[in-house]
């Protein structure tokens, strides 16, 4: 986790509120994601895990809110954004195909976490431009890393 590339780029406060801005969308696409996995899992512990991600994931936008505001911008976005709504009309159309099971809702699951991940990395990665906010993004990344584990075990366990 601590592999991260220096950039050497600086970036304008609206640009550093536009990266901030793209985390709370990201974090809400991982809100109503795993809302959507709750509604659709008839398994009791998926249901409930489901949701307790689901509420990690607004204390994290609310955090990240928090910094976007520190820096003069605002952020409006609640639903996520257009990339978390195509995921989740993926997740819809998947579940067509293979009858709402938990298998396709868990490697769905997945797959958003480790974009997220993806994403958080690279603006860590941009320490010039988010050390402000670059403990939060390292917590919440931690965060998301573990989610992802804890998927990855209820996976194994439930023999999805």
């Amino acid at each position: 986790m601590e592999n991260y590339i220096m950039k050497s780029s600086l970036k304008t406060r609206e640009e550093v509120v536009s990266d901030l801005k793209t985390l709370v969308q990201l974090v809400n696409d991982g809100k109503e994601g795993y809302q959507h996995a709750a509604d659709k899992t008839e398994s009791p512990e998926l249901k409930a895990v489901f949701l307790k991600l689901s509420g990690e994931r607004i204390v994290y936008a609310a955090e990240l809110k928090a910094h976007i505001a520190t820096h003069g911008g605002e952020a409006e976005n609640e639903d996520g954004g257009i990339l978390g709504s195509l995921h989740r009309g993926w997740i819809t159309i998947k579940e067509a195909i293979t009858g709402n099971d938990d298998k396709a809702l868990i490697e769905a699951i997945q797959t958003g976490e480790k974009a997220a991940i993806a994403k958080y990395d690279e603006y860590i990665s941009d320490y010039a431009d988010h050390a402000d906010h670059l403990e939060l993004l390292k917590s919440q990344r931690e965060g998301i890393e573990t989610a992802l584990k804890e998927i990855e075990t209820l996976k194994k366990a439930i023999k999805v």
